[in-house]
């Protein structure tokens, strides 16, 4: 945990525009230093895996009666019903988990977790674990894709990067993490989410966390190594089946405790995954709608939902990755995504996409007449 809290110092933040429009305002991307309520921790959260599961099982609904007026307001805007289809959906989804019938997207948070994994010691990456400080470094620097997309949407990003020089334990041959170490990075995570934000995108950067986060999805629902394990950065078929290979040895070594979610998700580990876990949770909390990006992302939450079905109701999908297993997963969530780009990079990178589509959705929603205000005929002849 004390590697935990001074990497928690590491973090740093690339902010930028935060309007409705952000290309038309010039979005600019500013390095400065975090606020310090985002780093700073009073007292450890969750001091117990019973103390997560029970922070995890009391979850606020969301606001049916913003959603309700949103729907309603939906109807009488001048098209027909259901013509602008998800574009729809997701303003009264907006509606709903932020509780106000005229939803905004003034300021949009990207989360980045970034760790380190033991596992990589079995050849699962074409990349040495080295990429994932580099990549961070890069990020501070404005260099990655993420920075590019954050800034065109107008949003901030935050990279939080864990335990770097600590990488979790391989996994097939011990504990990921110990508990204390999964609880460490769930209070990161959580404590990176700000009560200010309208909107929280999460990502993550770790050479090897495909082939945890495809071990956690086999935990959680079954299958094994050959159904989930994927290409990740384009392993070849030999580094294909040491990741099936992996998953598989991991299995069978922490079977005892595949029946809970939480213990699943420390045993095959990652730092930047149970951080997501937090960030998603405090999401909840702070009724905060939520847009996952990719595979690891989705890894990372579903075991908020094999705790409590609706866990992630406030989260959408931003996009279904090229990682074969990404689709599967979406669909033992329930989860619909947003976009089918081919997107296979991380960082947030489809989620920061994504929010292209809200702000879309929501200029339709806010700046389109009613029927009545144009003096149009609402009802076909």
């Amino acid at each position: 945990m004390d590697r935990i809290t001074a990497d928690r110092r590491m973090f740093c933040i690339i902010g930028g525009l935060q309007g409705v429009s952000p290309a038309a305002q010039g979005a600019t991307v500013t390095v400065r230093p975090p606020p310090v309520d985002s780093i700073k921790s009073k007292s450890p959260l969750f001091s117990s895996f019973d103390d997560l599961r029970a922070a995890c099982l009391n979850l606020p609904p969301g606001d049916l009666k913003a959603a309700a007026l949103a729907a309603e307001r939906q109807r009488q805007l001048t098209k027909p019903p259901g013509s602008l289809g998800r574009l729809e959906d997701v303003v009264v989804w907006l509606a709903q988990w932020q509780g106000r019938s005229m939803p905004r997207l003034d300021r949009v948070d990207i989360l980045v977790f970034a760790g380190n994994h033991g596992v990589t010691a079995q050849g699962v990456s074409t990349y040495p674990a080295e990429v994932t400080a580099q990549m961070v470094a890069n990020f501070s620097a404005g260099g990655a894709a993420i920075n590019q997309l954050a800034r065109t949407v107008g949003a901030n990003l935050h990279v939080v990067p864990l335990a770097l020089e600590q990488p979790t334990a391989d996994f097939t041959q011990a504990l990921a993490m110990s508990e204390d170490a999964f609880l460490a990075a769930v209070d990161t995570g959580y404590n990176t989410v700000s009560s200010g934000a309208d909107l929280v995108c999460l990502g993550e950067m770790g050479i090897g966390n495909t082939t945890v986060a495809a071990a956690i999805a086999a935990a959680l629902f079954g299958g094994g190594g050959i159904r989930w394990a994927g290409r990740g950065t384009g392993v070849d078929e030999e580094g294909l089946a040491r990741k099936r290979a992996a998953i598989d040895l991991g299995l069978a070594r922490h079977a005892a405790l595949l029946r809970d979610p939480l213990s699943s998700a420390a045993a095959f580990g990652g730092h930047e995954l149970a951080a997501i876990m937090g960030a998603a949770l405090a999401a909840r909390q702070r009724r905060i709608p939520v847009l996952l990006d990719g595979f690891v992302c989705v890894a990372a939450v579903a075991p908020l939902a094999k705790l409590r079905a609706d866990a992630v109701d406030h989260a959408l999908a931003a996009h279904v990755s090229a990682e074969a297993a990404h689709r599967m997963l979406l669909s033992e969530l329930r989860l619909a995504p947003l976009l089918d780009l081919g997107m296979r990079l991380g960082e947030g990178s489809g989620a920061a996409v994504a929010v292209s589509v809200l702000r879309a959705a929501l200029a339709c929603y806010a700046g389109m007449a009613t029927f009545a205000e144009a003096g149009v005929a609402n009802k076909p002849h």
